[in-house]
């Protein structure tokens, strides 16, 4: 096996790979099930409890 056809391998399915895994975290990420955890993370961010403090 040359460096040529060891470069060419390692490219393919490198690119395969990172297709694949955006793919999976795409349907991941759209998948209506996990919803209610995205919208729970997204206003925990945002807490009625968080104000700046008055240290100075």
């Amino acid at each position: 096996m040359h460096h040529d056809e060891v470069l060419y391998i390692s490219k393919y399915y490198g690119l395969l790979y990172l297709v694949i895994f955006s793919i999976c975290i795409l349907v991941y990420a759209l998948w209506p099930k996990n919803k209610g955890k995205f919208d729970k993370a997204a206003k925990s961010i945002i807490d009625a409890e968080d104000k700046p403090s008055d240290e100075r």
